[in-house]
């Protein structure tokens, strides 16, 4: 892997991790919808990462790397999905509009302190590809510096 390739690494890392931030942002935003468009309760959405440019379907991609080291290209979102099997929330309030007949309200399943703490996650990571990136350019420009020498 060479020190350019580092950059568009920690880039695609930086760039789903800010794309994790703004799909937990609209978790913690919709906590008490209790009605889209659809006329359901907002359930919470996960982002999903893959490594890209892998086919990981394909025994050798394996083959190679163990044969030659590992050296990525970096990271990529596959998709943000609905959280199924996390239970919406049930909660009596018979006054609220979107009561049921029993006078039950469902809530969407979004927990803030875990949206809080998944925050704190992806700001970290990105932060470390922040910092990554920037020990990169720190290299290549004492390169360049060593070059003028």
């Amino acid at each position: 892997m060479s020190v350019f390739s580092s950059f568009g690494v920690n880039a695609s890392g930086m760039t789903a991790e800010r794309y994790r931030l703004d799909i937990i942002s609209e978790n913690i935003a919709n906590a008490n919808t209790t009605r889209t468009e659809e006329g359901t309760p907002y359930r919470r959405k996960i982002v999903t990462f893959a490594e890209k440019n892998v086919d990981a379907t394909k025994f050798g991609t394996y083959f190679e790397r163990a044969r030659h080291g590992y050296s990525g290209d970096g990271v990529k979102v596959t998709g943000v999905h609905e959280d199924k099997t996390t239970d919406l929330i049930k909660v009596y309030d018979p006054a609220h509009p979107d009561a049921d007949e029993d006078g039950y309200v469902l809530y969407p399943n979004v927990n803030t302190v875990i949206e809080m703490t998944n925050m704190i996650d992806a700001t970290r990571a990105y932060e470390a590809n922040a910092t990554a990136f920037e020990a990169s350019k720190n290299i290549v420009q004492r390169g360049l510096e060593i070059g003028r020498s």
